[in-house]
């Protein structure tokens, strides 16, 4: 892209600002992960910030967003050394350890989003073994939803369902749940593991990445494993350019990369984040999805924003962002700072304003986001210093 005029605002992001949206991340989360926890359910979005009105059990299968608060508490205790994190974190240890035992037929591809940030994080940072187990368990549940026959994890539905809509469905968003199979592989040095993360990047990589370095949302196969096509459900359409998705790849790909020195899998994060960057407008915050048709509302996202951030982040972490990149992540992280999209107030549980959730396929409208939240948060820490262990 050429950088907008209103990327200037880059040199005025003093790490005073971004410390000060961490402090209100931090206090809002030492409130919530409580509520939380007492509830006994999940939280994931709210069109007003009001998570603790989603209703949702916690075993229930729609559950993939409980890990985004834990982690957020994860952030706050490494910056903090306030042990009120980790005593709240341990109060959800009931519920993570239930969903993957009398829950883990109700789970999906979305075990890394809640796991890495809890229990990935809490074995790394504890050493406690009973953390250990139940990132293992969760990665076991993970490795189970891989079909050989097509080299990919399915997405959606039980895996005791069969002829459902979501057979043979695979979704970009995937790519950030191998660190947790990754991590597992290192751990108990089963190599299925990880055999099963290149796997489905290489599949990833062959079927969802365009020669553009545009990205589908997701991609079906025959039951052969044969490939069937495109396909799309958080997109505008499916030959459109969801930009959530396209941060996905952006972070995912950068991560596998790290994971494994395969210079496809950089080659394939450089590729897709060049492409999502030259998008962006005088906004900076991206539209939901890149191809939406002439006369259309741009409605933004600042989720997408917020893990391409993190993206960034992790590029620059290999050596490998360049000068524009860098200039964007300030930028994009320095508009979320703003009123228009952060929401300081203590009373209201969520932190992003403007966050992109389906409202029917090839539809969108605002609300407060669990991971935007969370990603949001991460950048904030990833750029005033404090270490992210677990992807």
């Amino acid at each position: 892209m050429s950088i907008p005029n209103s990327c200037s605002i880059a040199p005025v992001t003093d790490s005073f600002v971004f410390e000060r949206a961490f402090a209100i991340c931090t206090e809002k989360t030492l409130r919530n992960l409580p509520a939380l926890a007492a509830s006994g359910r999940t939280w994931a979005f709210h069109p007003v910030g009001h998570y603790e009105e989603w209703i949702e059990g916690f075993l229930e299968i729609g559950n993939w967003t409980a890990g985004f608060f834990a982690g957020m508490g994860v952030l706050g205790w490494r910056q903090s050394g306030n042990l009120a994190f980790l005593h709240r974190l341990l109060e959800l240890e009931p519920l993570f350890q239930r969903k993957v035992t009398e829950g883990a037929a109700d789970t999906m591809h979305d075990l890394g989003f809640l796991f890495s940030p809890y229990a990935v994080a809490l074995a790394t940072l504890t050493g406690e073994g009973k953390f250990r187990d139940l990132g293992i368990r969760a990665a076991e549940l993970l490795a189970g939803r891989f079909i050989p026959a097509g080299n990919y994890i399915r997405a959606w539905g039980r895996m005791d369902e069969q002829g459902t809509n979501y057979d043979g469905l695979a979704i970009i968003d995937c790519m950030m749940n191998l660190p947790l199979l990754y991590w597992a592989g290192e751990v108990t040095g089963e190599a299925r593991f990880r055999e099963i993360a290149l796997r489905h990047s290489d599949t990833t990589l062959a079927h969802f990445i365009r020669e553009d370095g545009s990205v589908y949302h997701s991609f079906r196969f025959h039951e052969d494993g044969t490939p069937k096509g495109p396909d799309n459900y958080c997109g505008r359409a499916v030959e459109s350019h969801w930009a959530r998705g396209a941060a996905w790849a952006m972070y995912g790909f950068a991560l596998g990369y790290r994971h494994t020195r395969d210079e496809r899998y950089l080659e394939a994060s450089m590729k897709v984040t060049r492409k999502w960057v030259s998008l962006l407008d005088e906004e900076v915050v991206p539209v939901w999805d890149f191809r939406l048709g002439e006369g259309e509302t741009k409605l933004r996202d600042s989720s997408a924003a917020a893990i391409a951030v993190c993206a960034i982040q992790e590029l620059g972490a290999l050596g490998n962002a360049d000068a524009e990149m860098i200039v964007t992540k300030k930028a994009l992280l320095a508009r979320l700072c703003s009123d228009d999209y952060f929401d300081s107030r203590l009373g209201v549980r969520g932190v992003l304003k403007k966050g992109e959730v389906g409202d029917g396929v090839g539809k969108a409208r605002y609300a407060y986001t669990s991971w935007g939240d969370y990603f949001f948060m991460e950048g904030l820490a990833r750029e005033i210093g404090v270490e992210v262990s677990w992807w």
